[in-house]
């Protein structure tokens, strides 16, 4: 027996449809739209009329060219909603507005304070809305990505002694206070893995690791596209593993690094310099980089070893200052430690990943809220 839906829900279905080919591929004419959603003429016409009338879609403007008339254009309005995605780490609060089609709006950032972290916060979530024209309840959502992980039956942040103020607090629920508006945190390494899986070198793989050395340390793993977080949300924090010698986090720090360089006659302030200076110095530079590989490997092997994935990405400024010299040399080391021949590469994404992961997770949130998109991991 062959079911039908109801006219309402066919009309969701399509009204669904069309709004996320808009939010995709920008502003479509009449025909185009119809083109790719399945609909004929009169439907796709109702369709745009009844989306215009609920202040979904707006017109702007027309396009030319060819021997016909101007076709009208159509695109999401994107007013209907707008968010906020927050990058924090020891040294910055990095905020950034954008409107439900993914257009920033403004960009805002402050020194993260030794002390009163709360009000900075929210002056700085403020003062990006304010910059983007907003007052901070017309924020629909903000997602805030950082160091550590919030256990979900407390809301208290681990793994981040270096965040004052953050760590003895319900740290969503007093956000949410703080801010007046829906606020969701999420480790800042897994927004830099979902970015990837979005628009990096992640994209279509369904199982992989991410490693972030030296400056922020700790890894996501995704198992059959999905974020494994862990029952207290501290799945992949690889910094706090033990390996002979100590803790692993203090192997691959930037103190470590530099300490490491200088081993080989490397000078270097910080591990980034090290690194970035090591690619042009020769025979001791090669033999600093396959060092600090192996280190590198020594802390993959273990989750590579359990998880078998099929690639393992390296993030943040200290592997993008390696480049794929450090990632080969870290899939050489890796060989020794373990049999599966996991490729190792530089992840793609490298202008702000945590904020660029928080932005898109905050929109698929609004858009869910709005529009009634499902969220995708």
């Amino acid at each position: 027996m062959t079911r039908t839906g109801s006219p309402r829900l066919l009309r969701e279905i399509n009204d669904r449809a069309a709004i996320e080919t808009l939010l995709r591929s920008g502003a479509m004419t009449r025909a185009e739209l119809e083109e790719v959603i399945g609909l004929s003429k009169p439907a796709t016409a109702q369709l745009l009329a009844r989306l215009e009338e609920d202040g979904m879609v707006v017109r702007t403007g027309l396009r030319g060219g060819g021997r016909g008339p101007r076709a009208q254009m159509w695109a999401v309005n994107g007013g209907v909603g707008h968010v906020a995605a927050v990058a924090l780490s020891a040294e910055l609060i990095d905020v950034a507005i954008a409107d439900i089609t993914g257009s920033l709006l403004a960009e805002h950032s402050a020194p993260m304070p030794k002390e009163n972290t709360l009000p900075v916060f929210r002056e700085t979530v403020q003062k990006a809305a304010v910059l983007a024209g907003l007052s901070l309840d017309a924020l629909s959502h903000v997602v805030v990505g950082t160091p550590g992980a919030v256990d979900p039956a407390t809301g208290h942040l681990g793994f981040a002694p270096h965040l004052p103020g953050l760590e003895a607090v319900d740290l969503p629920s007093t956000l949410r206070e703080l801010l007046g508006v829906p606020v969701s945190i999420e480790n800042d390494i897994n927004l830099a893995a979902l970015e990837e899986m979005s628009s990096g070198r992640a994209s279509g793989v369904r199982n992989f690791v991410l490693f972030w050395p030296a400056d922020e340390i700790g890894s996501a793993v995704v198992v059959n596209g999905t974020l494994l977080r862990g029952v207290t949300g501290g799945a992949g924090e690889i910094d706090s593993m033990q390996i002979p010698g100590g803790r692993y986090g203090d192997q691959v720090d930037s103190d470590a690094i530099v300490a490491l360089a200088a081993e080989y006659g490397i000078s270097a302030p910080t591990g980034l310099d090290a690194v970035a200076h090591a690619l042009n110095a020769g025979t001791e530079g090669k033999a600093f980089l396959t060092a600090l590989a192996h280190r590198i490997a020594l802390g993959l092997a273990n989750v590579v070893c359990v998880l078998d994935p099929e690639l393992v990405l390296l993030s943040g400024a200290v592997a993008h200052a390696g480049g794929e010299t450090l990632c080969d040399l870290v899939a050489v080391e890796l060989l020794k430690l373990v049999v599966p021949r996991t490729p190792v590469h530089l992840a793609q994404i490298t202008a702000k990943p945590v904020r660029s992961g928080a932005l898109h997770s905050a929109l698929a949130v609004a858009r869910e809220q709005v529009f009634g998109l499902p969220q995708r991991s």
